[in-house]
């Protein structure tokens, strides 16, 4: 997934279409991921006998495809590459100003 945790975001897509926020977590498996204050949604939970009946709002998943990333350097929503820099580290860049978008060190690529 090119879209990580931190990462700001704009929604693309849906009724929270326009809103933008970072990445709180991220389901690689199931390609979703949640962006904070985006597609609230209410759970009832039952009373118990040591706890009344109440109302919980959660932010549920979004799907990746649903998301562009916002680029730190020129702040507008863009696609995702790849680069291999000299030292054969990985690090994602914007595709409209070929920035790199990293916030941490980029990994390194298994040679095979």
């Amino acid at each position: 997934m090119k879209i990580k945790v931190q990462d700001k975001v704009l929604v693309t897509t849906g009724k929270f279409k326009g809103k933008t926020g970072p990445v709180m977590r991220v389901f690689k498996k199931s390609n979703k991921l949640t962006v904070e204050k985006v597609n609230i949604r209410t759970k009832h939970v039952k009373k118990t006998a040591t706890q009344a009946g109440q109302r919980v709002q959660y932010e549920a998943p979004l799907s990746a495809s649903n998301v562009k990333l916002i680029c730190p350097s020129c702040n507008k929503a863009t696609r995702v590459g790849y680069k291999v820099n000299d030292k054969g580290l990985k690090y994602r860049v914007c595709k409209k100003c070929d920035k790199s978008v990293e916030q941490s060190k980029p990994k390194a690529v298994k040679k095979s």
